[in-house]
């Protein structure tokens, strides 16, 4: 299969469109080739390309920073000799001053397919930019690993943060081109937005179900997504950097995992069972133990529960991980009702908004956790009609059928 870069580097005409014109590239770490030439190198390399800036997102253009609220600096490549601009620095959206170094910005970025990665608020940003500012946008686009399956509550109005660009589900089976083209017809953007399409993306193929898998390498789109098993997970054990439970960072499988020194798996495993056994299908549950060499509770062994998706136990569409973390919280509280699961503490610039809020895009969820007359079917029931609803309104945006 072909990914936007590759089409865009194949197709002479393609480039040709963008021959005489200012062009800047919004990349990462992942924006590779096929080859595994980064983005911005094989651009440079294109006679009729004029590169004239560069924008990194969170964790920077080359993937400077581990953790979250980590700034990256603008700079001066040393080998194209453009500027750099951070969009997780000073400022989170691109400034007037920026947007004038450029007549059209490609986009390359790698998404996991989860509202949360911040790389769709920055998408949402640059959008908005490029709309006030007349300039072009061309999504190079990339699969979504995790494919089509759609999956949580939508974010509530008000709601939106930089985890938050719009009101997506947790798991909106989009790609970064489709997630433009929702954007920009949902907040009415007046921008000339193409999208470079992949060619042979099949999301509902084994075994990766989104991810071309053991045809395209996997290169880490932030640090802490090491692999695909991750991405799997992501849209539930996100809401795990919103609780006082490990997620796994400072170990080598960060986000698969979770866990506390004062966990106890087997008993956990157990009430999620007895809650609601169905929300566990679609993957294997593994207690563990494991001790971060940093973030939450370095130094300290947790014992813990690894999500195993990475073998033939994996079936993509029962796999409900929004579910199943909401499950291991609803379990832990009954365990142990007064249990401080939630953590209070600044997170992606917010202060005064619990960080388990931001992440779900409002107040249900946690809410329903700790209400100890809360029904696994009554979390269900309401989701379930919010994804059908995402499912409807975004046929009319899906590129890929």
């Amino acid at each position: 299969m072909k990914f936007g870069i590759d089409r865009l580097l194949e197709d002479l005409a393609l480039r040709g469109r963008l021959a005489g014109k200012r062009v800047a590239l919004l990349a990462h770490p992942a924006s590779v080739t096929r080859e595994l030439v980064h983005t911005l190198d094989a651009l440079a390399a294109l006679p009729e390309i004029r590169l004239s800036a560069a924008f990194g997102p969170q964790h920077g253009l080359r993937g400077d920073k581990q953790d979250n609220m980590a700034e990256s600096p603008d700079f001066t490549d040393p080998e194209h000799g453009i500027p750099v601009f951070s969009l997780y620095g000073t400022v989170r959206r691109p400034s007037a001053q920026m947007m004038d170094a450029l007549d059209v910005l490609l986009v390359d970025l790698q998404d996991v397919g989860c509202r949360v990665y911040t790389f769709v608020t920055t998408l949402r940003y640059v959008l908005e930019e490029a709309a006030k500012h007349r300039k072009s946008v061309w999504i190079l686009d990339r699969p979504n690993p995790v494919g089509r399956e759609v999956e949580g509550l939508r974010l509530r109005p008000g709601w939106e943060s930089f985890v938050g660009a719009g009101p997506l589900p947790m798991r909106h089976g989009l790609t970064l081109g489709e997630l433009a083209r929702w954007l920009a017809r949902t907040l009415k953007l007046d921008v000339e937005l193409e999208v470079v399409a992949m060619d042979g993306w099949r999301p509902g193929e084994a075994p990766g179900f989104g991810w071309p898998l053991g045809e395209r390498a996997w290169v880490n789109p932030s640090p802490n997504a090491p692999n695909l098993w991750m991405a799997r997970c992501y849209p539930g054990t996100v809401m795990l950097e919103g609780t006082a439970l490990s997620e796994g960072r400072g170990t080598t499988r960060p986000l698969e995992l979770f866990g506390a020194p004062d966990l106890e798996s087997d008993e956990l495993l157990k009430k999620m069972s007895a809650l609601a056994a169905d929300w566990m299908r679609g993957c294997r549950l593994r207690p563990c133990w494991f001790e971060p060499t940093f973030h939450k509770h370095v130094g300290r062994l947790c014992g813990g529960l690894q999500i195993h998706v990475e073998d033939s136990a994996y079936d993509p569409a029962a796999f409900r991980p929004w579910r199943l973390m909401a499950l291991a919280f609803k379990a832990l509280r009954a365990l142990q009702p007064g249990y401080p699961l939630w953590r209070d503490f600044a997170y992606e610039y917010e202060q005064d908004r619990m960080a388990i809020d931001l992440i779900n895009g409002g107040e249900r969820l946690r809410r329903w956790v700790d209400d100890a007359a809360g029904e696994p079917g009554d979390l269900d029931r309401e989701a379930r009609q919010e994804e059908q609803a995402w499912r409807d309104e975004r046929e009319a945006i899906l590129i890929y059928r």
